[in-house]
């Protein structure tokens, strides 16, 4: 299963994608019995070798910036015609468009359920908002702290007082003259 924090970064990958005027981008959710090696593809098109070199370089610059994470491994970055960023729990696929259809992924990877990214979204927010609700209940199962009365807090203010007046001496020494 999928953590939240990956789907928080396919979610900006995809975003980062999108800036870039990547073409047709989609999300498969891997089966975890058919493959234990990554959780989610991201496959996305580009029109040309500089524009895929932009998608990639712009998904791991929003990673690296926001998460802090690199990626495992890339290839295919110098030719530009299918560049592939391992981030260990996602991959991300730039493809030119006449390499997508020739290796179409989308057709090898049968057993993998294609995500919205609307539907990612929409479970993140779920997942957060049943987060906090979680732990305000547990904030709220705690029993509330009395506050000191405001008799007990002049009581300490006295004190302080009589403390600092205890160190002051009530009258000063007369100066001597000094000749």
């Amino acid at each position: 299963m999928a953590s939240t924090e990956t789907r928080r970064m396919v979610l900006a990958a995809a975003a980062a994608c999108d800036d870039k005027k990547g073409e047709d981008t989609r999300v498969l959710e891997l089966d975890p019995a058919d493959s234990a090696f990554t959780d989610f593809f991201l496959i996305t098109s580009a029109t040309n070798e500089r524009q895929s070199q932009a998608i990639a370089d712009e998904v791991e610059l929003r990673l690296k910036r926001d998460f802090g994470v690199y990626p495992n491994s890339v290839e295919g970055r110098r030719l530009g015609e299918w560049i592939l960023l391992d981030y260990v729990d996602f991959v991300v696929h730039v493809f030119l468009h006449h390499r997508r259809a020739f290796y179409d992924i989308e057709r090898l990877r049968k057993s993998a359920r294609p995500v919205a990214l609307s539907e990612l979204t929409a479970a993140l927010t779920r997942k957060t908002l049943a987060a906090r609700k979680k732990i305000s209940s547990k904030h709220a199962a705690k029993a509330p702290e009395k506050k000191p009365t405001a008799k007990k807090t002049v009581a300490k203010k006295s004190d302080k007082l009589s403390k600092k007046s205890a160190i002051i001496p009530a009258h000063h020494p007369p100066k001597r003259n000094a000749r």
